[in-house]
């Protein structure tokens, strides 16, 4: 039976009526809002090259983590799902990949990707039947025919989701040679970088020794003595600002902080570079150049993101055929007031930074994260992060947050995706649910309801752009140094 594709348009909204009226009100004067995405790992090559994506299976199957995971958690091999390996082995073919999936969709029921893909299906491809085993071939027919047209391809998209601001993520071991082509185009549309420095920050990385080497080709410097690197850093950091990035991204596995002496600091990173550290030494390198970077982001304004608390590549045999970000991350605890205080010792009081700290454990939100943010001017809370970007880890954030910190030591929404075709369904997801909540506080008058429009408007659009200073004039296009 082939059923009909409906969104309807009270989804995530409260199943009381009142507070479902108000909800709606409130959801009305911002659900055309243009989107600030400020952090996320969209390909910048998309928009610098403006090519036509190729397929469904390649566009929205094969780079989404969320989906495979789910589908290999239920015995379905990735590389059937055309997701691309480290050998040579033949991929396959995209028709029949869609259609494995297609026969698997029903594994995503009460699942955040549901919602997203369903918006996209029905939003920007007009597709009126929900996706089966039947539909597979109408859906994979559909799609490529219109993904062939101008009229889908990136840049048209871009503007057609009316995204005002999109941030991607790069190392210091990548040329941004795509944001430099997206510069030199005279396309309109505001595409940025972010410096995430983790492939030369960890020593534990498996490109570590060739990202130094690329790191040094990059700068000129001498990256294997201590003062080099930190120069090194600075010069690629001003690379990226160059290429219009407003802040630098850190993912270590635990959000430890440190603040070493510079005879401390040089001595362990002479061990680091010189490959005889132990386990404890990589994390004591890590916590230093977390204090590092807030050093530099003083000097230079860049806004600092702090993503830790996942095991990374947790499937060791999926780590070794396909690589990393195969949908083997795990969350772990993650303990924030003891490690953030030495960088918040020296840097914490300092008005003029600000750090942006991401969780996967949920435990801290109210034990720590919140009381912290609600104190330190320095700090603010990322929003419900990878695992819980979903409707139920939103409400949970906004419950055990906002008590003690508050709206405004929060940035509103990001979509931290590579699925770019999902980044309206994530923003419609996250308007839906704060506006739901915000409701309810209305309803038990917590909160008056001109309030709450005003706190709508903030969350969704005026806080991500200033927490991530998208407010500011974009810098002049300068050619990126050599």
């Amino acid at each position: 039976m082939v059923k009909p594709l409906i969104l309807d348009e009270d989804r995530l909204f409260p199943a009381e009526a009142s507070v479902r009226s108000v909800a709606r009100r409130l959801f009305a004067s911002v659900r055309d809002l243009p989107i600030i995405s400020p952090h996320g790992h969209t390909d910048p090559r998309w928009f610098a090259a403006n090519a036509p994506f190729p397929d469904a299976a390649d566009l929205l199957l094969a780079p989404d983590h969320y989906l495979y995971r789910m589908l290999y958690s239920q015995g379905v091999p990735l590389d059937r799902l055309r997701v691309p390996g480290k050998g040579p082995a033949e991929r396959a073919d995209p028709r029949q990949a869609w259609r494995l999936f297609a026969s698997n969709y029903r594994l995503f029921r009460g699942t955040p990707s549901t919602l997203w893909l369903n918006h996209v299906f029905a939003q920007v491809f007009g597709i009126e039947v929900a996706l089966s085993e039947q539909t597979a071939d109408h859906y994979f027919d559909v799609i490529g025919d219109k993904l062939r047209t101008d009229a889908f391809r990136p840049r048209a998209l871009f503007d057609r989701f009316r995204i005002e601001a999109l941030a991607t993520t790069e190392s210091p071991s990548d040329s941004l040679e795509h944001h430099q082509a997206i510069r030199e185009s005279g396309w309109s549309g505001r595409v940025i970088t972010a410096y995430r420095p983790d492939p030369v920050v960890d020593a534990e990385h498996e490109d570590f020794a060739s990202a130094m080497e690329r790191f040094a080709s990059f700068t000129g410097e001498d990256v294997h003595s201590w003062q080099g690197y930190l120069k090194a850093h600075r010069i690629r950091r001003s690379h990226f600002i160059e290429a219009g990035a407003t802040s630098s991204d850190h993912g270590h596995p635990t959000a430890a902080t440190a603040d070493l002496s510079d005879l401390e600091a040089e001595s362990l990173f002479q061990r680091i570079v010189g490959g005889s550290f132990t386990p404890a030494e990589a994390e004591l390198f890590r916590a230093q150049m977390l204090t590092e970077m807030a050093r530099m982001s003083l000097e230079d304004g860049l806004v600092m993101q702090i993503h830790p608390g996942s095991f990374r590549n947790h499937n060791r045999l999926i780590h070794q055929q396909y690589g990393r970000d195969k949908g083997a991350d795990i969350p772990q605890p993650t303990e924030y007031v003891r490690a953030l205080k030495p960088l918040l010792d020296r840097f914490g009081n300092d008005p003029l930074l600000s750090v942006i700290v991401f969780t996967l454990d949920e435990t801290s939100y109210s034990r720590e994260l919140a009381p912290l943010a609600g104190h330190y001017p320095v700090l603010r809370l990322g929003p419900a992060w990878w695992f819980h970007d979903s409707p139920e880890g939103m409400r949970r954030f906004r419950e055990q947050t906002t008590e003690t910190a508050g709206f405004y030591n929060t940035v509103g929404f990001n979509d931290d995706t590579r699925a770019f075709l999902s980044i309206p369904a994530r923003h419609d997801v996250a308007r839906r649910v704060d506006c739901a909540f915000l409701a309810r506080l209305v309803t038990e008058h917590r909160l008056d309801e001109d309030e709450a429009h005003e706190v709508a408007l903030d969350l969704a659009y005026n806080l991500p752009k200033q927490a991530y200073k998208l407010d500011r004039a974009e810098p002049p296009r300068l050619a990126l140094s050599a």
